[in-house]
């Protein structure tokens, strides 16, 4: 995985993996990282305020870590470095299977108002019907 000078071996747990034991005691109000370089590192957090000011960036504990790609670093509660899979790419099918859904969804809607817009069609033919036929009725009934 990740090698280190003081790195004991690396213990799984699950898709964890403890990659060095540095147990790092953290003080409020920093952010810690892991740098480019892969050593911890500490940052001053921003607060409200100050604009721009920016403090420097202070190594906690030097590790020289090889990062592999597929792999998030972290620090862990206990302050030592761990690693995780990364995942990528989500389930496999489950887009198309979400799109297929949602096509006969959709499929359905329109079914559904064709039927509607149909139903609508008839009663006005009815409608108009029904006033000629009134109107038949009327001219028979002047004669």
């Amino acid at each position: 995985m990740g090698s280190t000078k003081n790195s004991t071996k690396n213990i799984r747990r699950g898709n964890l993996m403890k990659v060095a034991k540095c147990g790092v005691k953290r003080v409020p109000g920093y952010l810690y990282y892991i740098d480019k370089n892969g050593n911890i590192a500490r940052v001053k957090m921003a607060r409200g305020g100050a604009k721009g000011q920016k403090s420097k960036p202070e190594i906690v504990k030097e590790l020289n870590l090889k990062r592999e790609p597929e792999y998030l670093f972290y620090i862990d509660k206990d302050g030592d470095v761990s690693s995780v899979k990364m995942a990528r790419g989500g389930k496999k099918g489950a887009k198309r299977k979400r799109t297929k859904k949602a096509k006969k969804v959709k499929k359905v809607k329109k079914v559904k108002k064709a039927k509607k817009a149909k139903k609508a069609k008839k009663a006005k033919k009815a409608v108009k019907k029904g006033k000629k036929v009134a109107k038949k009725a009327k001219k028979k009934g002047r004669k």
